[in-house]
């Protein structure tokens, strides 16, 4: 699989601080986020595909995450939604978003916020809801939160988390360098602590309820092993019930668009193929 990721870093200026991203292509718009505690490069095995197929592939960093400044005060998925939508007008949208975890959920809020401005979702391990749990086993939660980003120890603790469970099953044969990166840049300084603000602030609460109002398509994939669903089959089932397209995908966690590009790949170039057919490219003009 041809892999490919910009070198070349361009910003975009928040309130709070400056947002990294990279283009590359030309043609309709799609924007890639990824999710919490990770870098622009998880897209390395869709941008080269992307490009090749005549699109303007932008790739996002979060806030305080891998180039973007740091010093954050606002966190969370409508904090990133709101900067998804900056980005997208800048470069001139319409977009299809792409998003990963906590990036598909600031998809999902900015489809409903704005939906002149997302022609399409893709959503890979998406995180639209917040699971059920008790006052109690939330406040243990943040304080472990509190606890396992407080110290030198984040980064290590992050990096194993993210390569087993978050990978379980097929893994990219770049996930071992991928990895040292992410543990490489939370050492910098300012970043693990703006990781934990972002833990501690976190919540999909405030994108359940907007859900009925996405309208564009969405084409979702499920990992069978994703550590972050108490029933990975039953989640995908409600993204199912949301009106979006769902592709379960087996020997796959958290990551399905790295893990098994062999699957996610062609899938999301298929829907992009299709947006374009409904005037997508029409509609930026």
């Amino acid at each position: 699989m041809k892999t490919s990721i910009a070198s070349q870093v361009h910003f975009l200026q928040r309130p709070e601080g400056r947002i990294s991203y990279t283009v590359e292509g030309s043609g309709p718009l799609v924007v890639a986020v990824p999710g919490m505690g990770d870098l622009r490069s998880s897209y390395r095995e869709l941008v080269g595909p992307l490009v090749d197929a005549g699109l303007r592939v932008a790739v996002t960093d979060l806030r305080s995450h891998g180039d973007s400044d740091t010093g954050f005060r606002t966190f969370g998925d409508v904090a990133t939604g709101e900067d998804l939508l900056a980005l997208i007008d800048a470069l001139g949208g319409p977009a299809v978003v792409l998003g990963n975890s906590m990036g598909a959920a600031s998809a999902a809020w900015a489809a409903a916020e704005r939906p002149d401005a997302i022609a399409g979702l893709v959503l890979y391990g998406p995180l639209l809801r917040d699971p059920a749990t008790s006052p109690v086993a939330s406040w243990f939660q943040h304080a472990l939160f509190r606890l396992l980003f407080a110290g030198p120890w984040g980064a290590a603790f992050w990096a194993g988390y993210y390569t087993k469970p978050l990978n379980r099953g097929r893994t990219a044969p770049w996930l071992g360098e991928h990895v040292a990166a992410i543990r490489a840049s939370l050492r910098e300084p300012g970043r693990l602590r703006d990781f934990r603000r972002l833990t501690l602030q976190l919540t999909h609460s405030v994108v359940e309820p907007r859900l009925p109002e996405v309208h564009a398509p969405m084409l979702a994939f499920v990992g069978e092993l994703d550590p972050d669903f108490p029933d990975a089959s039953a989640e995908a089932d409600w993204i199912e019930s949301l009106g979006a397209e769902v592709v379960r995908v087996a020997d796959a966690a958290h990551y399905p668009h790295a893990q098994r590009p062999d699957v996610t790949v062609p899938a999301t170039l298929a829907f992009l193929s299709e947006r374009r057919a409904e005037g997508w490219e029409a509609a930026r003009a």
